[in-house]
C-alpha cells in the first residue's frame, strides 16, 4: 500500500488575486467543487459565503447561507442582505428529463441572479461540463460528436442542453448588469465531498476497500474503450484555482474555457497504480461492461460490518458511493480528451498528475476514517 502528500501537487500555480476586501458567493458550496473553491478563497483572505441547502463546518471567513435554490422568494429574502462581488455557480439539480433539467437548472441561475440584482458583481464564473459537446443526458453522445481534443470553439449542439440554459441565464444578466463571466467545463471531477451524486474518487476508494476487505478481485466495471485509449480529468483544486483566475484576470473575461488536470492516461495504466495503493488485484474489462452496480448489488449490509469492524464515520455505502455515475464515465465508447491550450495561452498554468490527484484523496479519506 502507498501514500502521497495530502494536497495535490501542481506544477505551478496562477497568481490568484488577494482577496481582502473582496466578497465571493460560492453556490453549492458542501459538493466536490463548491468546496475546493470555498477552500481557495477562504485560505486567499476572500470573505466567503457559502451557499448550500445544509451548512458546513464552521471555519475562518466563511459564512454559511442555507437557502433552497429551486424556491426564488426564498433566494430573494435569504441574500437581500448580501453583496457579493463575485459569485461562482457549481451546483444543479439532475430531472427525470432533459426538459426538466433546463426548466429547474436554468431557473435556479435566472433565480439566484435576480436575487443579487442589488449586489456589486463584477464577475460571475459558472461551471459546467463536457457535455457541452457530448450532449445532454437524452442525447448523450449520440449524433455527430466533434473530434478529441474538445475545444472551446465548437459550436453548441443541436439538441436542448440544460448547460446552454444556465449559461444564457448567466449572459443575460451579465448584458442587462455589466458584469462579466466565464464558463468552466470540466471534465469528470475528483475531490473531496461526501454524499455527493457523482464521485468517482470516493466511488472508487469504497470499491477498492471493499474489494480488500472482501477479497474480491479489483474489476474495472466499464468498456475495453476506455481501458484502452486515452483520457483526462479534472481535479477540484484546479477548476477552483481556473474559476479564480477567470473572475480576476482580464484574460479570463468573457470566455468559456475547458479545464482538466493537463496530463492524459490510459485506465489500464492508471487501474494498476489505484490496485497498488489499496492492496488490490486488478484485473481488467471483460469482453462486455461489468458495471458497478451490478457487481456491488446488496453490499450495503457488507459495507455496514466493514465500517462497524474499522471505526468508520460513515456505514451508510450510499452517502459515500455513485455506482451509476462511475459505471456512466467509465462505460462510455468514445474517445474523451480535452484541450487546454485556450487557457493555457491565456496564463491560467496550473497542471496536475491525476494519479496523484487520485493517491492525495485517498490519503484524505483516510484520514477522516471514511475509508479503512
Amino acid at each position: 500500500m502507498t501514500s502521497s502528500a495530502t494536497t495535490s501537487p501542481s506544477l505551478s500555480s496562477p497568481a490568484v488575486l488577494d482577496g481582502t476586501g473582496r466578497t465571493a458567493l460560492v453556490v453549492g458550496a458542501t459538493g466536490i467543487s463548491g468546496s475546493a473553491t470555498v477552500d481557495l478563497l477562504a485560505a486567499n483572505g476572500w470573505t466567503v459565503l457559502a451557499l448550500s441547502r445544509r451548512p458546513g463546518t464552521p471555519r475562518d471567513n466563511v459564512r454559511w447561507i442555507s437557502v433552497d435554490l429551486q424556491n426564488a422568494a426564498d433566494l430573494s429574502q435569504t441574500l437581500a442582505a448580501e453583496k457579493p462581488s463575485h459569485v461562482y455557480i457549481t451546483a444543479w439539480s439532475r430531472q427525470a428529463t432533459e426538459e426538466e433539467n433546463i426548466r429547474v437548472n436554468g431557473g435556479m441561475v435566472r433565480d439566484l441572479l435576480a436575487a443579487l440584482d442589488h449586489a456589486p458583481l463584477e464577475h460571475v464564473a459558472l461551471m459546467t461540463g463536457l457535455k457541452h459537446y457530448l450532449g445532454s443526458f437524452d442525447a448523450y453522445g449520440k449524433g455527430e460528436i466533434p473530434e478529441t481534443p474538445f475545444r472551446e470553439e465548437e459550436p453548441r449542439r443541436a439538441e436542448q442542453n440544460f448547460y446552454y440554459a444556465q449559461e444564457d441565464e448567466v449572459f443575460a444578466a451579465a448584458s442587462r448588469r455589466g458584469f462579466t463571466w466565464s464558463t468552466h467545463r470540466s471534465h469528470t471531477v475528483v475531490g473531496h465531498a461526501v454524499g455527493n451524486a457523482m464521485n468517482m474518487g470516493l466511488t472508487l476508494a469504497v470499491y477498492a476497500t471493499i474489494c480488500r476487505v472482501l477479497e474480491r478481485p479489483f474489476i474495472f466495471p466499464g468498456s475495453e474503450t476506455q481501458w484502452n485509449g486515452l483520457t483526462d480529468m479534472t481535479d477540484a483544486t484546479v477548476l477552483a484555482e481556473q474559476m479564480v483566475w477567470a473572475s480576476t484576470h482580464e484574460a479570463g473575461r468573457n470566455e468559456p474555457f475547458n479545464v482538466v488536470n493537463g496530463d492524459v492516461f490510459r485506465w489500464r495504466w492508471m487501474w494498476q497504480r489505484l490496485a497498488d495503493y489499496f492492496g488490490v488485484e486488478p484485473v481488467g474489462p471483460g469482453a462486455e461492461p461489468q458495471p458497478l452496480e451490478q457487481q456491488m448489488a446488496g453490499i450495503e449490509s457488507a459495507w455496514s460490518t466493514i465500517a462497524h469492524d474499522h471505526g468508520l464515520a460513515e456505514a451508510d455505502v450510499s452517502r459515500l458511493a455513485s455506482w451509476w455515475h462511475t459505471d456512466a464515465d467509465l462505460g462510455r465508447t468514445m474517445e474523451v480528451v480535452t484541450d487546454m491550450s485556450k487557457s493555457r495561452l491565456a496564463g491560467f498554468t496550473t497542471h496536475h498528475r491525476t494519479v496523484d490527484s487520485f493517491t492525495a484523496l485517498f490519503d484524505q479519506y483516510r484520514a477522516e476514517k471514511l475509508i479503512p
